[in-house]
């Protein structure tokens, strides 16, 4: 028998998570679980498992899953009727719908070829020298992220082809030792500021919509303006220092980059004035903006500012029914993330999220009495960033781990809110660890720019620099904003 069919099932780790998770299944739960609470937690991690170990497609997994849990009554219900409607009630969350629209939304950027020309516009303006080229592509990135929610197309599809482009005008190939002369800094860049970008907006990442949620259960309210607002100071301190420390690892060959700004003027004049699609894209972007800003007082929640916009695209025939229709990556999450939301949801509900971190944190805590919480949080957050060599998905981690480590650094004496966001702003600073941890990684590092070594020294030392800025300057700042 193969062990990965045609279609794509890997049948060992299939075989393997399926008699593990049947024979825990059938242990009786540890005191102070129920059988359901037992019963989800073993589905739950089966599930993520099944992500990690890629056994099917992430939607396929989420399908089944759902499916599983309906027919084991994993939550306890009494009925069949009610065990669908628990498996699928979190097919209605508006948190998913904000995601999905959010992705539609995104198509618009590519469609219109505005994402592009923003890009093309930065590298104008700042591409004179090597570094200078890094912070436009960057810039570029910083002015996408809002209303762009996959970091993925945001990297991969706007800003990749541009860096790739540009590394090749500069006899930069990807296939021999020319690499190094600027292509290994230009993606390994791109891919570290990225991660900023990503945890600057509540917007930038579908995994910090999901951090939000999972704080929600906690009784953490985080809204999109107050999630700028945290992130802004550490975020653009980060993406001031980090270029500069990634050129000093990577070290290019290449300095200066007179030609830069020529090529993307040349670029810029091939695609002419702006159109108006992109104009109307443009409106659609600040319209958003201020919908999600300004909503509380407007009487307009997030997820109906998303549909507004989607709308807008739709009735000014920016994107058309059949763009709305072959975003697969929109559908393919509603499917995946209702699954895990609805997992994570109810092991709050059946309360094993509040009993394992009690019991963390009960012994993390003996071993730590009376160390300042401040440590306390650079240890946990530790853990949680590092982790992530263990998944390969970011989403994964949040929907397995998230709650469980602030359940447990709440329950240490971490003020809530400054651990709630650390928390958030580590699942989005932790993705380009190593080459696997994360969707965008595959495209910048199939490449073949970076050797993988570079990558993960590069990954390390990156992380480091931006616990220090998270860890330092945003709890300075969080504490000016009164977080705690």
């Amino acid at each position: 028998m193969k062990l990965k069919t045609a279609y794509g099932l890997n049948w060992l780790p299939l075989v393997l998570i399926t008699a593990i998770a049947t024979v825990l299944w059938q242990l009786t739960p540890p005191t102070g679980l129920t059988q359901p609470a037992w019963h989800t937690a073993v589905l739950f991690v089966a599930t993520i498992v099944a992500i990690v170990a890629n056994v099917l497609p992430i939607g396929a997994i989420g399908i089944i899953s759902i499916t599983l849990f309906a027919l084991t009554y994993a939550a306890g219900d009494k009925t069949a009727a009610g065990a669908i409607a628990t498996a699928l009630g979190d097919l209605n969350s508006s948190l998913i719908w904000l995601i999905v629209v959010a992705f539609l939304i995104a198509r618009g950027f590519i469609k219109t070829g505005l994402g592009r020309r923003v890009s093309l516009i930065m590298i104008r303006l700042l591409g004179k020298r090597t570094l200078g080229l890094a912070y436009g592509l960057a810039f570029a990135d910083l002015l996408l992220s809002p209303a762009m929610p996959s970091n993925t197309a945001r990297c991969g599809g706007v800003i990749y082809p541009i860096a790739d482009s540009l590394a090749r005008s500069f006899g930069s190939k990807p296939d021999d030792a020319s690499r190094s002369k600027i292509g290994t800094f230009l993606i390994v860049c791109i891919g570290n500021v990225n991660d900023i970008t990503a945890a600057l907006f509540m917007t930038a990442y579908t995994g910090n919509l999901l951090a939000v949620k999972l704080a929600a259960n906690a009784g953490v309210t985080i809204t999109w303006f107050g999630w700028f607002l945290a992130a802004l100071l550490p975020c653009l301190v980060s993406l001031v220092v980090v270029p500069p420390c990634i050129y000093w690892l990577v070290r290019p060959e290449i300095k200066k980059t007179p030609d830069a700004p020529r090529f993307a003027a040349a670029e810029l004049a091939k695609i002419g004035p702006m159109s108006k699609s992109e104009w109307l894209m443009f409106a659609t972007v600040l319209l958003l903006l201020v919908l999600w800003i300004f909503g509380g007082s407007l009487g307009v929640d997030p997820t109906t500012a998303s549909f507004v916009g989607l709308s807008f695209l739709l009735l000014t025939g920016v994107l058309s029914w059949d763009d709305v229709k072959s975003e697969k990556g929109a559908w393919d999450t509603l499917i995946w993330f209702a699954a895990l939301l609805m997992m994570a949801n109810q092991l709050k509900n059946l309360g094993f999220t509040t009993w394992f971190g009690t019991l963390i944190g009960d012994n993390i805590g003996h071993l730590m009495q009376g160390t300042s919480w401040v440590w306390v949080l650079l240890l946990l957050n530790a853990a949680y960033f590092y982790t992530h060599y263990f998944f390969a998905s970011g989403n994964a981690q949040i929907a397995a781990l998230y709650a469980v480590f602030l359940t447990v650094g709440v329950n240490l004496g971490i003020p809530a809110m400054p651990m709630a966001f650390m928390l958030a702003f580590t699942s989005s600073l932790y993705c380009s660890l190593t080459q696997y941890t994360h969707a965008r990684g595959p495209i910048l590092f199939g490449a073949g720019y970076v050797p993988t070594g570079v990558w993960w020294r590069t990954g390390f030392v990156v992380s480091l620099i931006n616990q220090a800025i998270f860890l330092g300057v945003g709890l300075v700042w969080w504490r000016l904003l009164g977080l705690y």
